[in-house]
């Protein structure tokens, strides 16, 4: 007997690509910069994800060269990796 529900994003690849998709869907201001807090909503409060997939989806897209976090982790950056992981957009 389960008694809790499938997680979709329970492994840090798959959390980290849909932050990647999310993040594709999202324009960029000054320098492609993207506001984490712009990927992080939707990822948590709309897609219900938790806190902990979503620091070991942005985790694996940093270390796989996906994203690129600034020092400060105020925003991340797209990378040429990155905009090739993400599904296409319909």
């Amino acid at each position: 007997m389960k008694l809790t529900a499938e997680r979709p994003f329970a492994t840090p690849e798959a959390a980290a690509r849909k932050l990647v998709e999310i993040a594709t869907g999202i324009e960029a201001v000054q320098d492609g910069r993207i506001h984490i807090e712009k990927i992080n909503a939707p990822f948590l409060y709309t897609l219900k994800a938790s806190g902990e997939e979503f620091g070991a989806g942005i985790k694996f897209a940093v270390e796989h060269g996906w994203l690129e976090m600034h020092e400060s982790g105020t925003y991340v950056r797209l990378t040429d990796g990155g905009e090739k992981t993400a599904p296409a957009q319909p």
